[in-house]
Parts: structure tokens; sequence; C-alpha cells
């Protein structure tokens, strides 16, 4: 069977021609399916509508958050309630085509990827969003070591295991493959996908998000690395900087050692010079760094998990 995960906000207007359309393509490719959609705090009809929807079609079902969570958030909810074995995202907007659900589901199932990310080769987008979206992804391949050319394409495929497995939150839902790689699924493949112009409603995301992207890149490139072993990071800086701090105030006093009993010269003393503050410093933010990652361990140790409190209280099913 296959999940398609699908995540909206404020869109009462597509929903109806994007479910048809789902069902169109998998009676015609004869698949089982569910439709999952996540109502993300929707201030329009969205809710009513998937009820009518839901209503003559049993297979779409839907989780409605009290509030807007974010395409994360959505996500994780929807790969938790999903029970198909090949897992689809797309978004609401119809700029996904469904057409593209039976290769992705091949690629899936018998070329057994587990991840297939889209890749909207031409798109109908302002040079205002194209060119920022190029650079964004140049800078995720060269970080993550993937070559896929969108990371952020909403339509995806994945091996079940793989959304089981991994955790969304934040604003990570940009970075999905590279969160699949450092969880051990390699096998992660690219298809270039259909996409086509809004036909209703308009982008929920502003030009801000290029900037919380590549922010949110470092993140994930940070946590991914050192999660597990934040001592190898903040002990490993916090020694560099207290043994240039420890060599510097050993230089000083060897100087000065060697000038008064050696050479019969008066020098400074050590403290008197600005080099010593400076080595001083250096020792301080050591010592910092080594206790931040000797936390960081204890921390990892006793709360292995992360909390996501929108699971547990703040949604309602279909």
């Amino acid at each position: 069977m296959i999940s398609v995960v699908i995540p909206a906000k404020d869109e009462a207007e597509s929903l109806p021609e994007l479910c048809d359309w789902i069902a169109r393509v998998m009676i015609e490719n004869g698949l089982t399916y569910e439709v999952i959609v996540i109502d993300d705090g929707s201030r329009d009809a969205t809710w009513e509508t998937l009820g009518a929807i839901a209503a003559r079609n049993p297979n779409v079902k839907g989780i409605q958050f009290n509030r807007n969570y974010g395409k994360s958030a959505a996500l994780h909810v929807g790969f938790q309630a999903s029970q198909g074995g090949v897992v689809i995202t797309m978004d609401a907007d119809l700029q996904d085509s469904p057409d593209e659900i039976p290769d992705l589901y091949r690629m899936i199932a018998q070329e057994r990827y587990d991840l297939v990310s889209g890749w909207k080769k031409k798109r109908f987008d302002p040079l205002t969003k194209t060119i920022p979206t190029k650079i964004y992804n140049a800078a995720a391949r060269s970080m993550s070591g993937l070559k896929l050319h969108d990371f952020n394409c909403g339509l995806k495929a994945y091996n079940a295991r793989v959304v089981k497995s991994i955790e969304v939150y934040g604003e990570m839902h940009r970075y999905i493959p590279i969160i699949a790689k450092w969880n051990g699924f390699t096998r992660i493949g690219e298809k270039v996908v259909q996409h086509r112009p809004r036909k209703y409603g308009y982008t929920k995301f502003g030009i801000e998000r290029f900037v919380y992207g590549f922010l949110d890149l470092l993140s994930i490139s940070f946590v991914m690395r050192f999660r597990k072993r934040p001592m190898h990071f903040f002990g490993s800086m916090g020694t560099v900087f207290f043994l240039i701090g420890f060599f510097i105030t050993l230089s000083l006093i060897i100087n000065k050692v060697y000038h008064n009993w050696f050479l019969h010269q008066t020098v400074r003393s050590v403290t008197d010079k600005p080099t010593f503050f400076l080595a001083l410093v250096a020792v301080v933010i050591g010592v910092q760094l080594f206790l931040a990652g000797f936390l960081g361990e204890m921390m990892t140790t006793s709360n292995p998990t992360k909390s996501n409190e929108y699971l547990i209280s703040d949604k309602i099913r279909l």
C-alpha cells in the first residue's frame, strides 16, 4: 500500500481536485493507497472540505492541528500515522503532479531505493526565487555530500522504514535526505518531476526561508555529526584553546627566567604583559568548551529522545 502524506494550510480550493487526481492515478495503476492530509492550523475551510472529501472517499484521512506548527511537524505526524510500505509526500497546492506517483513507487518498491527526491528541473517561479534556490541547493550538496539538485522539493518517496526511523522537527523538512543519510539510509535517488504553476491561493513561504534555510543547514550539519558525541567537538576545541593559552604562558615564563637568570636583565613581570591576558582568556575559553562538551555528553546520555508535545495533545483525527 502507498501512503500519500500531504501537509496543508489554507488549501480548501485545491484539495478536492488534488484528492480526485490522486484517486484516479491509483485506480488506473491498480494501486492500493491511503491519503493522509494534515491541516496545519488553516484559517479557511480546509478542515470542512477535507471532511466532505473523506465522506465520499474512505481512503482519505485527516489530522488537524489546533494551530500552525509548520511543515516539519505536519510531516512528522503524517509519517507516524502512515501504514503503507511506501510513503509519498507532496504539497497541497497542485504544483506537484500525482502522475509521478507510479514511477516513484516503482523506484522504491522495485529498485530498492530508501528515498527518492523529486527534482523540479523546469520551474514556474520568478528569478527572485529560483536563483536563491540554486545557491541554497549548491551549499546543501557541498556540506552534505548528497548529489541532489532540489533538496526542498515537496514531492518525495520513502521506504516506510525511513519515515519510521527519523525525526523531523523545527524547519528540518528541507533536509530529510540529509537526516536519512545520517541515519544509515544511503540508497538515495533523484527523479525529474513536473512542476506546475500555482492554480489557487498563494505561497505560504517568504524570502526569509532562504536565510532560515541556510541557518538550518548549518544546524543540521552540526547536530547530525556531533549530537551523539558532543565531547568530540567541544572537547577538541577546548583542548586547542587550552593548549594555546598554556604554551603562551609557558613561553612568557621561560623568557622571563632566561633574561633574569642567564642574561641578568630586568624584564617586566609576566602578569604585566598583554600577551599573558590573551593566554589567560584562551585557557578560560578552553576550560569552558571542555565543560560544555562534558555537559552535552551527560544530557545525551540522560535524554536520548526529543520531546514533541504536538504529537500528544494538539491534533484531531478525522
